[in-house]
């Protein structure tokens, strides 16, 4: 049997409330959902525009795919202005990718971002040509780099949409993660040691803020790629370009983190004291219910529709324990399976005995029809044999 139960989550009527909040410092704006990369609010999110030092995004995701932590890079001998996020790095400086790579996403280090570039690609020029191309493959049809650190360039570029998707890759690698929710950190490699501050400033101040990235240039304004996660398991993704200020970009950002993470609520669409479907007991006239073996309890964002879908026999046969597995139930989300669990038996099924299994093929006449032809029978035979044993004895 089949069973498609009702829907358990169906999407609400917008309200107020429920818009998401106005951001008119931002030139471009897009929230997106952590778990699987789903818009949920957009402003120009098309729009090609300077990204400033999130071009690190795509350094780091190279940097991440071609190296190990423990590798030993060679500081290139670019000189970063006064001006410039550095980690002073001296031409030939050896330290460890994995600090690079800290230097690169809390410090925003551009000497770090170019020996990274040197040491992967052999090359400044080539790495940029990795980049573009990574970008290709992933799909980004508005971004384009000229070099791997941001600077003002007028082929490097990207969108709201292109940034947010990028992250969404980053967001997935544990080490990626684990180095962006990190306020401050201490890099040990190196000609000395070096402490590092994050310059996402929301990160420590903020504990739902888990990342990720801040730019800033002249022609770029104020830029910031955010992500939060929840208590109860939502996780969105924010960008926001173009800001006039560091404040704005902040305040904007943790306005879109906070409405995205408000779309999400835990909600029990499995309960194993209830249940989802029932069965016939074959030759009684009983039924037995079916429930889930565990509990199920999903992290919904408003709008997402649950549908059970139940695979259970219309009839079983005892004897069966109780919790014994009959079939299954399948949770989807928005027609994507999210769950399986087993359907078991809510109660023990007895069997059914032979006077029930006769009453069941023959009907009560037939059955009384024979049970008396049994009982003639066995009337007879005592007589029969009650005649031979006189004869026997005579």
């Amino acid at each position: 049997m089949l069973l498609a139960l009702a829907a358990l989550a169906a999407p609400a009527q917008a309200s107020a409330a429920d818009r998401p909040p106005a951001v008119p410092g931002a030139r471009a704006a897009i929230v997106i959902d952590g778990r699987n990369g789903e818009v949920m609010f957009a402003k120009r999110p098309g729009t090609r525009r300077q990204i400033a030092s999130t071009t690190k995004l795509m350094t780091a995701l190279l940097t991440l795919e071609r190296t190990r932590p423990g590798q030993i890079f060679k500081a290139s001998s670019y000189r970063p202005a006064p001006v410039e996020s550095q980690i002073g790095l001296k031409p030939g400086e050896r330290m460890r990718v994995g600090d690079l790579f800290t230097a690169l996403m809390l410090e925003s280090a551009n000497d770090a971002a170019e020996a990274l570039a040197e040491g992967i690609a052999g090359s400044h020029d080539a790495f940029v040509a990795a980049m573009n191309e990574r970008a290709g493959q992933l799909g980004l049809d508005d971004t384009s780099y000229a070099n791997p650190i941001g600077l003002d360039d007028p082929l490097n570029y990207s969108s709201a949409r292109d940034l947010a998707t990028l992250t969404f890759d980053l967001m997935q690698r544990r080490r990626f993660a684990r180095v962006v929710d990190t306020p401050e950190a201490q890099l040990r490699s190196g000609a000395r040691p070096r402490t590092v501050d994050n310059r996402n400033l929301l990160i420590g101040e903020y504990p739902f803020v888990n990342g990720v990235k801040t730019g800033h240039t002249s022609q770029a304004g104020y830029v910031l790629v955010g992500s939060a996660r929840s208590r109860t398991g939502g996780r969105v993704i924010s960008v926001v370009m173009g800001e006039p200020s560091e404040a704005g970009r902040d305040v904007d950002t943790l306005k879109l983190l906070r409405w995205g993470l408000s779309r999400f609520h835990r909600v029990q669409v499995l309960d194993p004291r209830h249940a989802l479907a029932r069965a016939d007991i074959e030759y009684r006239d009983e039924r037995v219910g079916f429930v889930p073996q565990r509990g199920v309890v999903l992290t919904l964002r408003d709008g997402e529709r649950v549908r059970p879908v139940v695979r259970a026999p219309d009839e079983v046969s005892g004897p069966l324990a109780a919790r014994k597995r009959v079939g299954s139930v399948t949770v989807l989300v928005d027609g994507e399976r999210v769950r399986r669990v087993a359907l078991v038996t809510a109660t023990e099924v007895p069997e059914a005995g032979t006077l029930r299994v006769l009453v069941s093929v023959l009907g009560v006449p037939l059955t009384v029809l024979a049970a008396l032809a049994i009982l003639i029978g066995v009337v007879l035979l005592t007589l029969r044999l009650r005649v031979r044993f006189r004869l026997v004895k005579r």
